[in-house]
């Protein structure tokens, strides 16, 4: 069983960085794309990065794009996201999630099998 588990949440000021890093303690999966998502309160869960099983393809949300960073891991099935100029609306649940395949331009939930418990980010201004 693939198990995702998130590290790096907290609470931060408006302009502050944080890396968000993500695990797979279970069942390891190979070239598997990995995905960003967040969710703020009375909100949908959004997606907000991806990236291929290869590491070659990367996908962002417009809100995020030339601020956060998703890169593969050194160790296999691991995933981070560097974010920078953090904003009070970037303020959310942060879950790591990963499909079955190496594409990574799905951005909808249903398209990720495996889910992490998720990580608070809190950016206060």
């Amino acid at each position: 069983q693939v198990r995702l588990v998130e590290s790096g949440g907290g609470l931060v000021q408006a302009g502050d960085s944080l890396r968000l890093s993500c695990a797979n303690s279970g069942r390891p999966f190979s070239n598997s794309a990995m995905a960003w998502f967040r969710q703020a309160p009375g909100k949908e869960r959004e997606f907000v990065a991806s990236i291929s099983g290869s590491g070659a393809y990367t996908y962002y949300l417009d809100a995020v794009k030339g601020r956060f960073i998703i890169s593969r891991g050194s160790a296999d099935n691991t995933v981070n996201l560097r974010m920078n100029s953090l904003q009070p609306e970037d303020t959310a649940v942060y879950y790591c999630a990963a499909r079955n395949g190496n594409t990574a331009s799905a951005r909808a939930t249903m398209a990720y099998e495996f889910w992490g418990p998720g990580t608070q980010v809190t950016v206060a201004s």
